[in-house]
């Protein structure tokens, strides 16, 4: 199996690289290839570089194995290998993680880490995005200074990819993987639970006339009654497994849209 692992956190970041030596470990027959950013590039969504160039170095692993880091995106990651940057390789897998902090809710539309999974899917790929809450069992995404320890996460995920074929999972289905910041009690499949964020216009300094600078984001916290979601079996210390798609299309709207009167907005503007 020729899998492609990327992240949002970096190519050194110790999530991927714990992955990384897992995936090697537990999946028989694997062709690995990281093609990574080269720093940080948390909650960057599907952002892509499009108005210049993207840099590549090899980067060598304490393992003598090399990786690929990039100034691009995660997203641009995942296009660099499915068009040769290893000559003569491709990717059947994307996985991407593991993220430090989760994904979990409304995460998904702003992590890097689930973008470059759903990338692989715009490109005919299935993909794995696999997070993990730090030591200090965080509900929220931002990343915290608490230790991670990814060993027995990288371990399960490693497993997943190797038992992949065996899943009923529908062509253009990721599969969106968060592990609690504990050792794991259990193994849940769960839908999208919803945040609860408390962000606030906060001003953080005045500079020049007309110029200041603002922090806008707080929390983001959830409902601790919360039942039956991805966020309620983090909690409770369980791994979260959601399947997730990129068609947005709301399918009663389609019907309902369908029955308006839209032609006489057209013939008014002409």
């Amino acid at each position: 199996m020729r899998v492609l692992l990327t992240n949002d956190d970096g190519i050194e970041a110790e999530g991927i690289q714990t992955l990384r030596r897992a995936l090697l470990a537990h999946v028989p027959g694997i062709e690995l290839i990281v093609v990574a950013p080269d720093g940080n590039r948390s909650a960057m969504a599907r952002s892509i570089t499009t108005r210049r160039p993207l840099w590549v170095e090899e980067v060598p692993f304490d393992d003598g194995q090399v990786g690929y880091a990039t100034d691009g995106t995660p997203v641009d990651c995942v296009r660099l290998a499915n068009l040769g940057l290893v000559a003569g390789w491709k990717p059947e897998l994307v996985v991407s993680g593991i993220n430090h902090g989760a994904n979990l809710g409304d995460d998904i539309t702003y992590s890097g880490t689930v973008a470059a999974a759903f990338e692989g899917v715009v490109l005919g790929i299935p993909g794995v995005s696999v997070s993990q809450q730090s030591g200090a069992r965080e509900m929220d995404f931002i990343r915290t200074e608490a230790s991670f320890d990814f060993r027995v996460s990288a371990g399960f995920a490693a497993r997943l990819v190797a038992d992949l074929t065996q899943l009923p999972l529908d062509p253009g289905t990721i599969l969106n993987v968060n592990a609690p910041g504990c050792e794991p009690k259990g193994v849940t499949v769960a839908p999208l639970g919803r945040r609860i964020y408390s962000d606030a216009l906060k001003l953080v300094k005045e500079g020049e006339p007309g110029r200041r600078l603002y922090g806008i984001y707080g929390d983001a916290g959830h409902d601790p009654n919360e039942v039956g979601t991805d966020l309620a079996a983090v909690a409770a210390g369980q791994i979260a497994i959601t399947p997730l798609h990129l068609d947005h299309t709301h399918r009663p709207g389609l019907e309902s849209l369908s029955t308006h009167d839209l032609e006489h907005l057209l013939r008014a503007a002409v």
